[in-house]
């Protein structure tokens, strides 16, 4: 009879769960579940492929950076240190011209406390920074290799020109 056949539920007749059929679903259910992560695992492998292959390029990108720079670096350090010599010839010629007068010593040493003299007694007030100014060398063009001054040269202007409130 019906015994044979399972369960019988509204009509409907169930068979054990342990039947074959249900053994090779709930295996090919598996082989799925291992498949996703095979896949998955084979993206990885490529994945940290290319990842060591950008690191090597990475690598000789940044070497040759390195060395770029240190070259760099070496040909500015010469061109500096040719100027610093230039600059020392050029100073010690000026010092020996100048020092090369009778009593150049002093002369230099009296003609700059007497026009240091001479301008603070004619000092009116107001003309402080005008005389800071003329110390200061405002031709852009003369000083290529010191440091960038524009911005105190304006603040230097804008004082010179604003008189000081007393």
């Amino acid at each position: 009879g019906s015994e044979d056949m399972g369960t019988t539920v509204n009509g409907d007749v169930f068979r054990e769960a342990n039947g074959p059929a249900n053994g090779y679903a709930a295996i090919a259910q598996a082989d799925r579940l291992t498949q996703e992560p095979e896949s998955i695992r084979k993206w990885r492998e490529e994945q940290r492929k290319r990842l060591q292959e950008l690191d090597a390029a990475s690598k000789v990108t940044e070497q040759e950076w390195r060395e770029k720079a240190k070259k760099d670096l070496e040909e500015w350090n010469q061109r500096q240190s040719e100027q610093v010599e230039k600059n020392k010839i050029n100073n010690r010629i000026a010092d020996k011209a100048f020092y090369q007068q009778p009593d150049a010593d002093i002369i230099g040493y009296v003609a700059s406390e007497e026009a240091f003299v001479k301008e603070s007694k004619e000092e009116t007030p107001g003309t402080e920074w005008e005389k800071v100014a003329q110390l200061c060398d405002f031709n852009p063009k003369s000083s290529k290799q010191c440091k960038d001054v524009s911005r105190l040269r304006s603040v230097l202007m804008s004082l010179k020109q604003t008189p000081l409130s007393r």
